[in-house]
């Protein structure tokens, strides 16, 4: 039979594997046995102790365990179930209020912070930056307001551009204060007045 060189090799080395001497050979003399090391204390006694302390803790262990749900956000930081849950409330807030006709932006926003918690839509700009500048609106017509020692809150601020209307609802329920609604209508499809019932009643289920 004609092989090449690697065959041939292979058989070569198959051969030998397979010859009386290979099979015959005395075992490696390093090898150990069981026995041997257990005898000789080849484990450490302070290891041993470990690992029977361990046994004991798995066997005193509850068999089940309540499992506590973590969330985490951009940040790193986490939040509780709790706060997942507002955060979503929030976030279906923001679908209601993207529904109305002619809206193209919305935003739920912290007003002593400037922080958009929910946002959506495209309304042609940075929604952050619109939720920190209208943040400084509202803060500084509650001051105007405490200056002129008004007594009376503000339930919605109407800014009317040439192409849309920015429409700024004041949250003041005991479980929303310190937000604002914030709306951003196009002029050529929104209708103003159904608009603003329908961001008010939106409004009143908006709670943190």
């Amino acid at each position: 039979m004609n092989r090449s060189v690697g065959t041939w090799k292979w058989w070569r080395r198959r051969d030998e594997f397979a010859s009386p001497e290979y099979l015959h050979a005395s075992p490696i003399e390093d090898t150990t046995s069981l026995h041997e090391i257990l005898q000789d204390g080849y484990f450490d006694a302070e290891e041993t102790e470990m690992a029977a302390t361990a046994r004991e803790s798995a066997r005193n262990a509850p068999e089940h365990q309540e499992a506590r749900t973590v969330y985490f956000t951009a940040t790193g930081e986490y939040t509780t179930e709790q706060e997942e849950l507002i955060m979503s409330s929030l976030d279906e807030a923001t679908k209601q209020l993207l529904s109305i006709e002619g809206a193209t932006g919305a935003a739920i926003v912290d007003y002593s912070s400037g922080m958009a918690l929910a946002q959506g839509g495209s309304p042609g700009f940075d929604l952050g930056v619109a939720a920190a500048g209208n943040s400084n609106v509202v803060s500084s017509k509650l001051r105007t307001m405490a200056d002129l020692g008004l007594d009376s809150q503000i339930e919605d601020i109407l800014i009317t551009l040439d192409s849309q209307y920015h429409l700024i609802n004041v949250l003041n329920s005991s479980g929303a204060k310190g937000l604002f609604v914030y709306l951003v209508l196009d002029r050529t499809y929104a209708n103003l007045a159904l608009a603003r019932h329908k961001l008010s009643n939106i409004a009143k289920a908006v709670a943190i």
